[in-house]
């Protein structure tokens, strides 16, 4: 048990280390995973084109990478859209406790709907999900179609994995960043 408990520790301490450091990527690769992650959202959300076309703006993260034993942290980077072109680049971040095992990547779109929202978190100095903001996690019902009561929020997010849109998940406790270039 204790070379359980410490093989733990140096886990999470290695991976507080490599995500604390991380470099973060060019600009140019993030641009690029950005507009890729765009055109998967288009052809799977149905009606996501419009979507994006009346919001304010939206943060796509197009890699973000979970990992846990026991203890878990989560890290992505990716860039704010507004009127189509990148407004800023940010980084997400989370750390869970609690069972899990293994390893994960997924994207995330977080679009505002509401100007008033998207210039509420372009203020903030590292905002952090369900403290600074409520964000609705967008469902998909029988049939591919957007759970549209979500729609009615000033920010909703949606989650994908290889698989499609995931259901059921939260981003609560998520802080995101602005990255300084």
């Amino acid at each position: 048990m204790r070379k359980f408990a410490n093989l733990l520790i140096a886990f999470m301490f290695v991976f507080a280390l490599g995500a604390g450091q991380a470099e973060a990527a060019s600009k140019a690769k993030i641009d690029r995973r950005v507009a890729e992650s765009i055109v998967k959202f288009k052809e799977h959300v149905h009606g996501g084109s419009a979507l994006l076309a009346r919001s304010a703006g939206y943060l796509v993260f197009p890699s973000v990478k979970k990992a846990g034993i026991g203890i878990g942290g989560e890290y992505g980077e990716g860039a704010l859209i507004v009127g189509g072109r990148t407004a800023g680049y940010y980084s997400t971040a989370a750390a869970s406790i609690g069972f899990q095992l293994g390893a994960q990547a997924r994207t995330e779109f977080i679009v505002f709907l509401e100007k008033g929202a998207l210039d509420k978190f372009r203020a903030s100095d590292g905002w952090e999900v369900g403290v600074d903001a409520s964000v609705a996690v967008v469902v998909v019902g029988a049939g591919g179609e957007i759970d549209a009561t979500s729609l009615n929020k000033p920010i909703v997010a949606f989650i994908f994995n290889n698989k499609g849109l995931m259901y059921n998940l939260s981003l609560e406790g998520s802080k995101i960043s602005r990255i300084h270039r």
